[in-house]
């Protein structure tokens, strides 16, 4: 691609960064936050947990190899938009049918390379994730710093993101029947079931919860998804309808929202977790388990005590809540994502926890 300074990203604090475009050759205003992984930046594109949100990939060399078809985790990408150190358009891959170029064109996401990644990555860990807006380089700054004021971020991404009415995933001789409630569900969590002998039934965020008693499921799943958890009291409710009916398995905003109907309280990170090889200590086993992450809001420590749940797994970079369990109720959770792909195994047996808990309420 042609290196020329045609786009350029401006902060709210007035910090102008110019660079290359691809993707999209459009204006956005979204929240700018920054993600670790070494690889995997087609499912990042992909990963509805993104909405209106505009990445930082800190590792340097995006896009050399490419985007293969099985590789999505939703089918229509929502991310606001990627920023890059280096951008490579010629992939090698032979799996690879198109460019992330080419996708970002067709799913009307902008993107822009030549940035100094690393400068721009010390500035949201320093000052915390802000408004940013990625425009043409000409655009004035007086300009782009008034668009900056008067735009706000929505706060309707689980409504966007989520399906509008329930769709089925099956698999070959069925064990268990799962609900998995969709905030924005990654693809891979249903692989994940799938391959687990379950067949999966979609449903919408605000499904009622005799809509799902008359699935007459085995478990209820509540997905990962973007925002922040408490844009959807409906979906707290359904779990607090549900709790103690079935077995529930939460992650990341699933994790959030179960904390929330059992009376815990969230609150928002300065820079949030995003990205690979996150260290999360199982309190019940005593390993560490090497996550992959992807969140906004964390669970308050102290509020947890005042609940029927107890905290399973913390982070042991800065001791925040990665997981939660109320035995009785057979309910887990967990705020890091075990079906990371690609990304560390370590937590996969997770979803045999799930399965064990249906088949004991069969």
């Amino acid at each position: 691609m042609e290196t020329i300074n045609n786009r350029k990203i401006v902060l709210e604090d007035g910090s102008v960064f110019f660079g290359t475009g691809f993707g999209h050759n459009c204006d956005k205003v979204c929240e700018l936050v920054f993600n670790t992984s070494m690889v995997g930046y087609q499912e990042i594109v992909s990963d509805p947990s993104y909405t209106y949100q505009m990445v930082v990939m800190t590792y340097p060399l995006i896009g050399n190899y490419g985007i293969a078809d099985d590789d999505f985790e939703t089918k229509t990408p929502t991310i606001g938009g990627l920023i890059v150190r280096e951008y490579n358009n010629i992939p090698s891959n032979f799996r690879y049918t198109k460019t992330l170029d080419e996708i970002l064109e067709d799913y009307e996401i902008p993107g822009i390379s030549g940035i100094d990644t690393r400068l721009l990555t010390r500035k949201i860990r320093d000052n915390g994730c802000c408004k940013v807006l990625i425009t043409d380089a000409d655009k004035p700054l007086e300009e782009c710093m008034d668009i900056l004021r008067t735009t706000s971020i929505p706060t309707d991404a689980v409504s966007k993101v989520s399906c509008k009415k329930k769709w089925y995933s099956r698999t070959a001789h069925p064990k268990l029947e799962v609900v998995a409630v969709d905030c924005g569900i990654k693809l891979n969590i249903i692989r994940s079931l799938n391959k687990l002998g379950c067949n999966v039934t979609v449903v919408p965020y605000n499904t009622k919860a005799e809509e799902i008693e008359k699935l007459n499921p085995d478990g209820v799943f509540f997905s990962n998804g973007p925002g922040n958890p408490e844009d959807v009291p409906e979906t707290i409710e359904l779990v607090r309808a549900l709790r103690g009916k079935y077995p529930i398995f939460g992650i990341c905003l699933g994790h959030q929202l179960i904390n929330l109907a059992y009376g815990a309280k969230t609150y928002k990170l300065k820079f949030g977790h995003r990205g690979g090889n996150h260290p999360v200590k199982n309190l019940e086993t005593g390993k560490i388990e090497i996550t992959s992450q992807n969140h906004n809001y964390a669970v308050d420590t102290e509020s947890i005590k005042n609940t029927d749940l107890s905290v399973t797994h913390i982070n042991i970079l800065d001791n925040t809540v990665e997981g939660v369990s109320c035995e009785k109720d057979k309910v887990f959770s967990v705020q890091y994502h075990p079906e990371s792909a690609p990304g560390p195994q370590d937590s996969s047996y997770l979803f045999n926890k799930f399965i064990g808990f249906m088949k004991e309420d069969k």
